[in-house]
């Protein structure tokens, strides 16, 4: 019994080692499974179907009313009248040089055209406002050509109502609100650059004195200039950073201009003129959204040589729109940059006769109180009146001459001003174009009558036509 147990043991011990040696090695143990939980079944819940609320749309403006317009205009023009009558202009005197200059031309004694430049924000940029005086002028004094444009199309909605112009596509502008760059913008505080081969940018316009206006600088490449296709000449912009200028004097009538690189050099242009033998140009340098001191930001050099060149008679500033909406300016320091920028243009153009004119009424709507008058605007007034008075320039208060503060709404509802409150209409804007040309005339008239007194008297070293302007009417 006992070997019988014995041998069971042996066979016991040898099924077992055989199974032992059957297993993977101690090294490598199975993995433990991982027993993989269910996810919880989410069953929906079912809940009543709810009616989608539906927005009721918005009502539609209700056409204005062409009696109330009709009335609101009226009476619109009534206030301009009342304010022509009135006349807006202060510090007559200082239009002297300027008159003196338009005598001297409509007379033949001064030959060439009389350049007007024109410098603002939205309002001078849309050329209907400063459209109107260019048509006024010319009509009067006679048609000198466009004059200065910028180069290309430096913006989408970049217009001048008396030329054409346009760019190829790989132009930079410099200039414009919200780009920091060197300044070196020329005469309209704008300039396009490139460095691609076969880029142009081009003019068609009447005249028959051309020139581009242009900027020389290091590694600068060339130009090639056309006249209605044909080459006229190519001209280098490599070398000491400075202003320069091509000149071309062609048969009167209308020409397509074009400025096209040849290689892949830095090229920047900032604007073309086109002129004829006589007569009055009006020049339009609006810039969007534009303040005063964006003109402080401009290269003193190139601008002056610009200026210089250009020989303007007349310098209009017309600021004042957007920093009136800005907490950041008050009277003083208003006052003091705008002296520093008059200042400026009195030594850039010291035989012109700067104007200035004011910011037109503005209004704001509050979420609380609706449409409510901009006060913001008075202080603008105010510190440019005095800066005026103190730098001899004339200062035209647009404001007053629209009707006076809050006069804006009532634009609104006559249709000839926006309905930002901001901007006028097209009819809105030649009607201010059109107070502005008469007040101006009206000074004038009386500085010809005067003058020719004086004449007719001998006695024009004893007493100055300006004097006229100054003596209550």
């Amino acid at each position: 019994m006992k070997t019988l147990c014995s041998a069971w043991v042996l066979v016991a011990f040898a099924a077992a080692s055989a199974a032992q040696s059957a297993q993977p090695p101690a090294s490598a143990p199975p993995k433990p499974q991982v027993k993989q939980q269910k996810k919880p079944v989410t069953i929906p819940v079912q809940r009543a179907a709810v009616p989608r609320k539906r927005t009721a749309p918005r009502p539609r403006a209700a056409a204005p009313n062409p009696q109330l317009v009709a009335q609101a205009r009226e009476q619109v023009n009534a206030k301009v009248e009342a304010g022509i009558s009135a006349n807006a202009l202060e510090n007559h005197s200082a239009l002297v040089p300027f008159f003196e200059q338009l005598y001297q031309h409509q007379h033949g004694t001064l030959s060439g055209p009389l350049h007007i430049l024109h410098y603002g924000d939205s309002h001078t940029a849309a050329d209907e406002w400063t459209g109107e005086l260019r048509t006024r002028f010319q009509q009067m004094f006679g048609d000198g050509g466009s004059g200065y444009s910028l180069a290309g199309r430096p913006w989408n909605s970049y217009r001048r109502g008396d030329l054409k112009s346009g760019s190829t596509s790989k132009w930079y502008t410099d200039g414009l609100l919200g780009r920091t760059g060197d300044g070196m913008y020329g005469l309209g505080g704008i300039s396009m650059s490139t460095a691609a081969a076969h880029e142009s940018v081009y003019l068609i316009a009447d005249g028959e004195n051309f020139e581009l206006f242009y900027l020389q600088q290091p590694g600068g490449g060339a130009l090639d200039i056309y006249d209605n296709g044909n080459l006229l000449e190519r001209i280098a912009t490599d070398g000491e950073t400075e202003p320069r200028y091509f000149h071309y004097q062609a048969e009167p009538g209308t020409h397509r201009l074009e400025a096209e690189t040849v290689d892949a050099a830095p090229v920047r242009v900032f604007g073309w003129t086109a002129e004829k033998s006589s007569g009055v140009t009006y020049e339009n340098f609006g810039i969007n959204g534009a303040e005063a001191s964006i003109m402080l930001s401009w290269n003193e050099a190139v601008l002056r040589a610009n200026m210089a060149h250009r020989n303007p008679a007349l310098v209009i500033l017309a600021y004042g729109t957007n920093e009136a909406g800005h907490a950041n300016w008050n009277i003083e320091n208003y006052r003091e940059m705008f002296a520093q920028l008059v200042a400026r243009m009195r030594d850039n153009a010291p035989t012109a006769t700067i104007l200035v004119a004011g910011p037109l009424d503005r209004g704001m709507r509050l979420r609380q109180r609706g449409w409510v008058t901009l006060d913001g605007v008075d202080k603008i007034i105010e510190a440019q009146k005095q800066v005026c008075a103190a730098l001899g320039c004339v200062f035209w208060d647009q404001r007053a001459s629209m009707g006076g503060k809050g006069s804006i709404h009532q634009w609104v509802q006559a249709g000839m001003a926006q309905a930002d409150r901001v901007h006028l209409t097209g009819p809105g804007y030649h009607t201010m174009g059109d107070a502005l040309f008469r007040d101006v005339m009206e000074q004038y008239d009386r500085f010809v009558k005067a003058r020719e007194a004086l004449a007719a008297s001998g006695t024009s070293g004893k007493v100055s036509p300006g004097a006229a302007l100054t003596a209550p009417r």
